[in-house]
């Protein structure tokens, strides 16, 4: 009996240790982030804060709607990009990564487009362009941009005369 309950507190603590050893840290996350960033030629800033706004740095969040992982991968989206395993953070980052860059290619380096395209979908914000109005689509691209902002360091007084002469 004391060697059963010896062997469950070795396996216990073995168990338990391997867990915290396989969390992924956020430096890890930022370490994905900016390579498969640069690899695949997508601004840092706009993957690290589409990454924030999709699930807070979270590696394993699931949304409502099914999506998964640090860069929220729908089932369909993480299958085309043969992601198997959504919660796996160099998987999850290197699929969402490799999307946004085709969706940059497709609207022609548009970053609200790619944004917009990236919350819902490539084929309806294809149809519509910069006329889909969806107050949803509309906040997300709007947060996704002043976070991008935030994460490229863009002087105030730069983003005050965008947001001027921005009449979108």
């Amino acid at each position: 009996m004391k060697q059963i309950c010896a062997s469950l507190l070795v396996i216990s603590a073995i168990t338990s240790s391997s867990a915290q050893a396989a969390k992924p840290t956020r430096p890890e996350s930022e370490y994905y982030v900016a390579a498969y960033a640069e690899h695949y030629r997508v601004p840092v800033p706009l993957v690290r804060a589409i990454v924030e706004r999709e699930s807070n740095w979270r590696p394993c969040a699931i949304s409502p709607k099914g999506a998964v992982g640090l860069m929220q991968l729908m089932p369909m989206t993480a299958q085309r990009l043969r992601v198997s395993d959504r919660c796996n953070i160099d998987q999850n980052v290197s699929g969402g990564v490799r999307y946004l860059a085709w969706l940059m290619r497709k609207f022609h380096g548009d970053l609200r487009l790619a944004s917009a395209a990236y919350y819902a979908g490539a084929d309806i914000v294809s149809r519509r362009g910069l006329a889909y109005r969806n107050p949803d689509v509309v906040a997300y691209v709007s947060r996704i941009r002043a976070t991008y902002l935030r994460f490229a360091k863009v002087k105030t007084e730069i983003v005050e005369t965008t947001q001027k002469r921005d009449i979108r």
